[in-house]
């Protein structure tokens, strides 16, 4: 059980964390919080790992063993709606994930590790900056980070509304999905709009392409296959009466498997190729591939469902992975690990993830906190 008093000193952390949002590269601030915390807690850390990264390091005792834990600290370009007494200050960012949760709950962790001789060897609590598609992750590793900070094995979490609040969900295999970013640039012959025979309409064009695009998961791919593809923006012209010469559609692709993938990326460019011929226009692909499936090792899954389930969290391994993507498969890809769920209660009330009215539930810090302690002794042992 936790302190009450460490219980209350997390809540009003994660809540000055919450008013005072930064964006991905820009939290220097944040950094700033969090090296703070730890000088007073008497743990040495390292800042400016890959950016505004921290990185602090607990050992004890002569074991070579190592395990890393991670926390992201960023936070998103939206307007916050929650209205509440700690809401954003920052007008147009706000902790609309809950990395002010997770980034408290491994502080919370910090201090549960330091005052605990229990156990043995080294753990590496690595906070990380730009995990909102900025690449945080891959700047950390390019600045050496699991070589200046050793470590075996590599866990996080990420809370989940909609699941009970404190519930741990570990999966077996893919947690999260790949991503790609889609961009198409379709251009025509602009002229008057009252001579459409005369132009080459790159926006009927994109409308014929954003539909038919929209088929590649329901008949092309087989339909027991996870993807989603979905466009979201779409920019052409300037003035009501002239058709424009050229229109950009954005949006992003996800899948669970690297055939899935490869076949979502054919299709898109056989579709933008035929209707581009369709309407004698020319139109550009552009397939970023970005983030890759967040996949847990079967120990390391194993191990974090035992853990939680030792200090008394309940446990769920029926879940399946989510199509959202997460910066952490990169460690993952790196170490053996697992990045588990913890559910932070109802999502009534528009509660959910990147929604301008969500907010970290406080009541489960101590949890948070006490599944990643526990999983760093779990590690060691």
């Amino acid at each position: 059980m936790m302190p009450q008093d460490l219980a209350e000193k997390l809540t009003s952390w994660r809540r000055y964390l919450h008013a005072n949002p930064e964006l991905s590269r820009f939290e220097t601030d944040t950094s700033a919080f969090v090296s703070a915390k730890l000088a007073e807690m008497n743990i040495p850390f390292e800042s400016g790992i890959g950016g505004h990264g921290v990185v602090a390091t607990l050992s004890r005792g002569k074991s070579n063993r190592s395990v890393g834990l991670r926390a992201d600290m960023d936070a998103l370009p939206i307007e916050e709606t929650t209205g509440l007494d700690y809401a954003s200050t920052r007008a147009g960012v706000m902790h609309a994930c809950g990395h002010d949760g997770h980034t408290t709950s491994l502080l919370g962790a910090a201090a549960l590790l330091a005052a605990d001789d229990s156990w043995t060897g080294t753990v590496q609590l690595v906070f990380q900056p730009a995990e909102e598609g900025s690449g945080g992750a891959l700047a950390m590793l390019a600045d050496g980070l699991l070589e200046r900070f050793p470590m075996e094995r590599v866990f996080a979490y990420h809370n989940w509304p909609g699941l009970e609040a404190g519930t741990v969900a570990v999966h077996d295999g893919p947690v999260m999905a790949a991503g790609a970013r889609l961009k198409f640039t379709v251009r025509g012959h602009a002229g008057h709009a009252a001579l459409p025979h005369l132009t080459r309409d790159p926006m009927i064009a994109s409308a014929h392409l954003l539909l038919a695009l929209q088929t590649i998961v329901s008949r092309d791919l087989d339909p027991l296959e996870s993807a989603v593809l979905s466009l979201t923006t779409m920019q052409a012209g300037s003035v009501a009466n002239q058709i424009a010469d050229v229109a950009v559609l954005t949006g992003t692709m996800r899948t669970l498997q690297t055939p899935t993938r490869h076949a979502m990326e054919a299709a898109i460019r056989r579709i933008a190729a035929g209707t581009a011929t369709s309407f004698g226009v020319e139109i550009d692909v552009d397939v970023a591939r970005g983030i890759e499936v967040t996949q847990n090792t079967a120990a390391e899954a194993d191990l974090a469902a035992v853990v939680a389930g030792a200090i008394g969290l309940k446990v769920r391994r029926d879940l399946p992975p989510a199509m959202t993507g997460e910066d952490f498969c990169w460690f993952l890809r790196q170490r053996p690990g697992a990045f588990v769920w913890i559910g932070n209660g109802p999502a009534d009330g528009g509660r959910d993830l990147h929604n301008p009215n969500y907010d970290f539930n406080d009541a489960i810090l101590p949890a948070a906190a006490a599944y990643l302690a526990g999983i760093a002794k779990g590690a060691l042992r």
